[in-house]
């Protein structure tokens, strides 16, 4: 399956998916400086650089990042640490066929991009990890897969945040293969 990586930070998520294989046609950003949009340089993957600033709306960015991933041959869109809410037209334009990895155990501490902060703020003893359909409500859209992550004495962001990455990037992957199974076998992803 054809994939559009949508990235705002390191590029954790992309380098996992680049390393192990997947078909990565296309990196979108909004921040074309970030590790992601570096890390898709270094390996020659089609980059698009949708900085908000050289847009109107947000509805402009996405119909322009749409067109391009469209035109990538993009099938399914991996939302990987990108740091922006779509569109109505957008996830309309790939309903179904967009998953976002959330660093929390939703419906815990989503909507938003702190939820590691928010998880030890709390007081919580486990969080971790979701793999979830996007839809126009966020982070609220169907969970394919989950994977807690117990929170440590002396955790801080960053400990806890790593650890959940871990797991992350085992889940992304074990997410996008369900995915790919499911619409082989004709199933409705909805």
């Amino acid at each position: 399956m054809r994939l559009g990586v949508l990235a705002s930070g390191r590029g954790s998520n992309l380098r996992n998916l680049v390393e192990r294989g997947f078909e990565v046609v296309a990196v979108a950003t909004n921040r074309p400086s970030c590790g992601a949009a570096a890390l898709a340089r270094e390996r020659s993957l089609p980059l698009g650089e949708f900085s908000q600033s050289s847009y109107a709306s947000v509805e402009e960015r996405d119909r322009a990042m749409r067109d391009w991933l469209r035109a990538q041959g993009v099938e399914l869109v991996i939302n990987a640490g990108y740091d922006r809410i779509l569109s109505r037209d957008f996830i309309t334009a790939f309903e179904g066929r967009i998953v976002n990895v959330h660093p929390s155990l939703l419906p815990a501490f989503g909507g938003g991009m702190d939820a590691v902060a928010q998880a030890l703020a709390h007081g919580v003893k486990v969080t971790g990890c979701t793999v979830h359909l996007v839809t126009e409500e966020v982070d609220a859209g169907p969970i394919l897969l989950q994977e807690a992550v117990p929170v440590l004495p002396g955790d801080d962001v960053g400990s806890l945040h790593a650890r959940i990455q871990v797991e992350e990037h085992r889940l992304l992957p074990e997410g996008i293969r369900l995915i790919e199974e499911r619409l082989a076998q004709g199933a409705s992803l909805r």
